[in-house]
């Protein structure tokens, strides 16, 4: 069998390294987001990047007990099953609509941007697709975008691709609603022009988000008694009449 090979980790005379940094002397840094950027870019942070991504982490960590993780992951422990399977599946629950568009977001800023935003969304409106990363149930302006917009003009990474996703947001709200740059779009461009690789998009989703479902598995836990079903006066039946 092919030995496992990595460039990231290692042990050496008893201590753990990270691409070369011992772990032991990074554990006196205030920064986790700083050895987060090391473990995913193989280098250090300057300053801005490391407070451009901490912003990231810090504005994504929870958005209410309503989205689709929170939920999955309440009701799997609520139903008895430990806290790391709860929290696996409020994890599993991110998909294209709920944190799993960055990726396919960073994707399509790459290969569009050179071209134009008119010219995607036209594209995208061809195929009749889903332009990824726009568009939200609560928001017409989603306000954490608005302030990493913020953050990241002071820090410098208010770039071309930041500009193309709004360049993007203008085309896809020219219609009768309004379809905003959400969390997924300005994490995509942002991550861009930080120099990240389109495959680390959905893990900084997870990275951000997952303190805050084991918060909710742990209020569950503690606040809550099992287990969680839906109400009769919740479900509307219109399956076949009973059958005799």
């Amino acid at each position: 069998m092919a030995k496992y090979k990595t460039s990231i980790s290692t042990h050496h005379n008893g201590k753990p390294y990270v691409y070369g940094y011992d772990l032991t002397k990074l554990a006196e840094s205030p920064s986790f987001t700083r050895t987060i950027y090391l473990i995913l870019m193989g280098k250090m942070p300057d300053k801005n990047a490391e407070r451009m991504l901490d912003a990231i982490f810090t504005i994504a960590i929870d958005h209410g007990v309503e989205p689709s993780s929170v939920v999955a992951a309440r009701n799997v422990y609520s139903a008895g099953s430990p806290v790391q399977a709860a929290v696996a599946a409020g994890v599993l629950a991110f998909g294209e609509f709920h944190g799993g568009a960055i990726e396919q977001t960073m994707e399509n800023f790459k290969k569009w941007q050179s071209v134009g935003a008119a010219e995607m969304v036209a594209d995208f409106a061809k195929r009749g697709e889903r332009v990824s990363g726009f568009g939200h149930r609560l928001y017409t302006v989603d306000p954490r975008t608005q302030k990493l917009l913020e953050i990241a003009k002071k820090l410098g990474f208010y770039g071309k691709y930041v500009k193309f996703a709004l360049e993007v947001e203008a085309e896809v709200s020219k219609g009768a609603k309004k379809l905003p740059l959400n969390i997924d779009g300005i994490f995509g461009a942002l991550l861009l022009e930080m120099g990240f690789n389109p495959k680390v998009g959905k893990g900084i989703f997870i990275i951000a988000r997952t303190p805050g479902i084991v918060a909710h598995v742990v209020e569950e836990a503690l606040r809550e008694k099992p287990v969680r079903r839906l109400d009769e006066s919740e479900v509307e039946y219109d399956g076949p009449r009973v059958r005799e």
